[in-house]
């Protein structure tokens, strides 16, 4: 053991890597050495021997444990596990060498954790964050490691450098398993009523959440007075399929309060991170940077409802204002309003003119009003059998109510994206229909206008129609992510990088946990070039969430643009849209110089894909320098109005083909800026 040093092993799974860069960041600023494989290593023997040595000789392992580990079966850091585990059976009880922590609310008796690390005591470290009292804690068990601790070999690193989220690892063969698409519930299936006394036990059922002391740099000016974080309403009904209706329940206070102009209230996907989660008021607050949390539950049996709702203060825990309600489901209009002025009156703030209809209340008929609900949680699925049933949903909603312009916009995009899933652009036209009478019905709202401008973004190529619309939407409701992010795509579109990359993360400023949002920054950046903040933008993204088929696509076309073919390839392997997955295939093993692999791979999408993938064909050609080829399927995508051809000015992949005439005649023909 004379080769131990004063070093610490970060172990982690590729997905929780920004969440390890920042425990990393914090341990090399107070001078602590850091072992931490970001790219550097690519498995095999020079892998397997290099881990071998610094587990063997490091005088702490810090094993990062997650819902990510747990869902992961197989992984390089299953091996990191094993070696730290069977060394520390080598090392007297006395001295410490195993620190585990956990960077969300995996329980400490995980069972697909080593029973070496459940013996122990978990450091709670939520999404990386790391406090000096952690840092200090390290220090003091280096101090009783033992063997001679030898200078550092390494300087801290500066802070900024040290805390960009590292490339992902490569990842395993076998991936967490995908989510499966939801069954097709029973439309508002009638729960058998049980009575007053099935409500009469449950006074105010709130999730029992630690109200800890706001950490101290939670109090600085950065978290307004006036903010509030709306956390998703807990689902107390015995049929878990009701689901949705709490989720909309939520989705619709976030839209009532982020109408009051002088209160800053996050954005869905920020608020939804934290569904499921038992961490304190406190910490969820400071990452949603606001200074006051409301929750609540929500419990339907048949056409009774019981809400409950709380407002509570997060640096102290007081409650400031509470109440349970008990209402027919016809009165849930009703409910929202009286949850939203109750809070905005204990805030002490003023309403000019009164809460206004959101989008998805422009109805007043409940059914129609949970069918639009039940939509939108299928359109979350980002499947075609979610996207058809979505769109059965939303023509319910509008049969029920003919006026229901929420509904008529929703309707029509979920249309446009089954059309695109099948190459059937009749189903643009009707889209385009929906859309248009959701505009006529509520010429004041922006979720027409949004919509509008997306479909004429992505499938019916009309620019200055959609920065019309973008720009009447932005004028209606400025605040909404949902329309930055629609404008940040119309720009990127247009090739106005910057411009994109500016209105994205205004969304981000607004939404800050939201995967999808650092995922479209990440792809804006690798497009502008910057491939290290790219990578930074992605890998905030894959610490927020299970990384989606988009997220994976962006990562593995970045590994290509940086020459990194190997982790292209296995990035790609984990992708589920199969016409993704094999066009990243054909250009990964290009790469590597295999170039029968990547024609099997490209000859299987041909043969499985050509009628919905055209784009995705075209790129995997240009990618291979086959120009004429590229450019054939180019006109294919023009022909059946793939959406995928909205990226042709701004994607990388084709950068091969800019100097060719035909490709500047095709842009000239989509009427974009060449």
């Amino acid at each position: 053991m004379s080769e131990l040093t004063r070093a610490v092993f970060l172990s982690y799974a590729s997905q929780d890597a920004a969440a390890a860069a920042r425990i990393c960041a914090a341990l090399r600023a107070a001078g602590i050495e850091v072992w931490f494989d970001q790219s550097e290593l690519r498995g095999g023997d020079a892998w397997d021997a290099s881990i071998r040595k610094q587990i063997k000789r490091c005088s702490l392992f810090i094993p990062v444990i997650s819902h990510n580990t747990h869902a992961r079966g197989e992984g390089y850091f299953r091996l990191e596990w094993k070696l730290a585990v069977d060394r520390s059976h080598l090392i007297s009880s006395d001295l410490p060498f195993l620190l585990p922590v956990t960077i969300d609310d995996t329980r400490d008796d995980d069972e697909r954790t080593p029973e070496r690390f459940r013996d122990l005591q978990w450091t709670r470290l939520p999404g990386g964050e790391t406090p000096p009292a952690f840092v200090e804690r390290v220090e003091r068990l280096l101090a009783q490691a033992p063997g001679e601790a030898p200078a550092l070999s390494h300087a801290p690193a500066p802070a900024a450098a040290a805390a960009a989220p590292p490339a992902p690892r490569p990842p395993t063969p076998s991936a967490a398993p995908a989510k499966k698409a939801l069954p097709m519930p029973l439309l508002i299936a009638a729960v058998a009523l049980l009575g007053v006394g099935y409500f009469a036990f449950d006074k105010f059922v709130l999730s029992k959440r630690p109200a800890a002391a706001m950490p101290a740099e939670a109090a600085q000016g950065a978290i307004p007075e006036q903010s509030v974080g709306v956390l998703p309403f807990v689902n107390l009904s015995s049929d878990k399929e009701q689901e949705y209706f709490s989720d909309g329940l939520t989705e619709e206070m976030i839209d009532l309060l982020g109408q009051v102009p002088e209160l800053r209230v996050p954005a869905r996907a920020s608020s939804f991170y934290f569904k499921g989660k038992n961490e304190p008021i406190a910490t969820m607050a400071q990452q949603l940077k606001v200074a006051h949390v409301l929750e609540g539950s929500v419990r339907k049996a048949g056409k009774r409802l019981r809400i409950t709702a709380q407002l509570v203060r997060a640096d102290n825990g007081y409650q400031l204002w509470s109440q349970t309600y008990d209402r027919d489901d016809t009165d849930v209009f009703a409910v929202q309003d009286d949850i939203a002025k109750a809070v905005v009156e204990a805030l002490k703030l003023k309403l000019a003119g009164g809460l206004q209809d959101t989008g998805s209340r422009g109805t007043s008929n409940t059914e129609a009003y949970n069918q639009y609900l039940l939509g939108r949680q299928l359109d979350k699925l980002g499947t075609l059998e979610g996207y058809r049933s979505s769109t059965e949903a939303y023509q319910k909603a509008t049969s029920l109510d003919p006026n229901y312009a929420a509904a008529y916009a929703q309707l029509g995009l979920s249309e446009a994206r089954v059309a695109d899933d099948v190459g059937d652009p009749s189903g643009f036209d009707r889209a385009a229909q929906h859309i248009n009478k959701a505009i006529e019905l509520a010429p004041n709202d922006a979720i027409g206008f949004s919509a509008r401008s997306l479909l004429r973004t992505y499938w019916l190529w009309d620019w200055a129609g959609a920065q019309a619309d973008i720009d009447k939407a932005l004028s209606l409701d400025p605040r909404s992510t949902e329309v930055l992010r629609r404008h940040a795509s119309l720009l990127d579109t247009l090739g106005r990088y910057q411009e994109a990359i500016v209105e994205q993360k205004k969304a981000i400023a607004l939404d800050p946990l939201s995967m999808v949002s650092w995922n479209n920054l990440g792809g804006y950046i690798s497009e502008a070039g910057d491939y290290a903040a790219a990578d930074a933008a992605f890998g905030r993204a894959l610490a927020l969430e299970a990384p989606s088929t988009y997220l994976l696509n962006n990562i593995g076309a970045l590994r290509l643009l940086q020459g990194r073919g190997q982790e292209a390839l296995e990035t790609y392997h984990k992708v589920a849209d199969e016409g993704f997955k094999l066009a990243g295939i054909a250009m990964a093993e290009h790469t590597l110089g295999h170039a029968k692999e990547s024609q099997q791979a490209l000859d299987q999408l041909v043969a499985t894909r050509a009628l919905i993938a055209a784009y995705q064909i075209a790129t995997a050609y240009a990618w291979r320098g086959e120009t004429d080829q590229a450019i054939k399927w180019l006109e294919r995508a023009y022909q059946q109005r793939d959406g995928g051809l909205s990226s042709i000015k701004a994607d990388p992949l084709l950068k091969s083909l800019r100097a060719d005439p035909r490709f500047g005649a095709l842009l000239r023909k989509m009427k974009l800026p060449a």
